[in-house]
């Protein structure tokens, strides 16, 4: 893994309907002597600026190249449709495709949904962006299907939108290149997953993080303490011990009296043959 050394500073591309704003106010409470630098990136035009090296990372949509990128799908977005306040379908609090059948829809040039056949009538020209399609939209020529995220972004007083329940969806996820793995983008893979300032990989359980001690609360000196040292401890003990005496029998006890054994009887001696 590349250290952080070689990134003094962390540059995180963003797409359009995405708002990283709550990772970055982590990031810089987190390391708040490594700035982050947000690049804004066209959907289309994400993936070839991190292939270019023009960020670190990127909360991007997907499908990415994932022979060459990494990805972490973040979220899924509802798809809704842009329409004016007075259109027919405001009556409706969600529509399906079916419903925009007849209906004149927009499919900009920078489109994030993958249509394998769009829906509704096709418009006399595609509009090259999103915002351009909003303006006609609101000019009452057309309607347009985006994620929801992007229908507030370009939200106007004049228009609304409902959900179609069975349109694609966009899913967003935090990409960057395989061998481009650094510790900062550990870092920043850390905080979008909602890991906690003193979550460390590869700690193990048997260490409290902190206090080194094992994780039943002794300290290391009296977890390595093994039986073998204390039973030579135990044996000097009963060593060390005054052994009761012995109990002395009869004789011993005539022995420290001076006496050899029963007295001789007395008697004539014998005569010699």
């Amino acid at each position: 893994m590349t250290g952080s050394e070689e990134s003094p500073s962390f540059r995180l591309a963003y797409v359009p309907g995405v708002t990283p704003a709550k990772w970055v106010k982590i990031w810089h409470e987190r390391l708040p002597d490594i700035p982050l630098t947000l690049v804004q990136a066209a959907a289309a035009e994400a993936p070839e600026l991190l292939r270019a090296g023009g960020a670190d990372a990127g909360l991007v949509r997907l499908p990415v190249d994932r022979d060459f990128f990494s990805a972490i799908p973040l979220y899924t977005e509802t798809s809704v449709v842009v329409v004016p306040k007075d259109h027919l379908i405001t009556a409706a609090d969600e529509v399906t495709l079916a419903d925009l059948a007849d209906e004149v829809l927009f499919h900009p040039l920078d489109d994030v949904f993958d249509w394998a056949a769009p829906p509704g009538e096709p418009a006399f020209e595609r509009p090259a962006t999103t915002p351009d399609a909003i303006e006609l939209v609101a000019a009452n020529v057309g309607l347009l299907v985006v994620p929801q995220s992007l229908a507030r972004l370009y939200h106007r007083r004049d228009l609304t939108y409902r959900p179609v329940v069975d349109a694609p969806q966009s899913s967003v996820a935090l990409s960057w290149p395989q061998e481009a793995t650094t510790d900062l983008v550990e870092d920043f893979i850390g905080i979008v997953r909602g890991r906690t300032v003193n979550s460390t990989r590869g700690r193990t359980s048997s260490t409290r993080a902190g206090d080194g001690r094992p994780a039943d609360g002794r300290t290391a000196a009296s977890a390595g303490t093994s039986q073998s040292d204390k039973k030579p401890r135990r044996a000097e003990q009963r060593g060390g011990r005054q052994q009761p005496a012995a109990k002395s029998s009869g004789r011993g006890r005539q022995a420290r009296a001076g006496g050899a054994g029963p007295a001789a009887k007395r008697g004539r001696p014998r005569r010699r043959s």
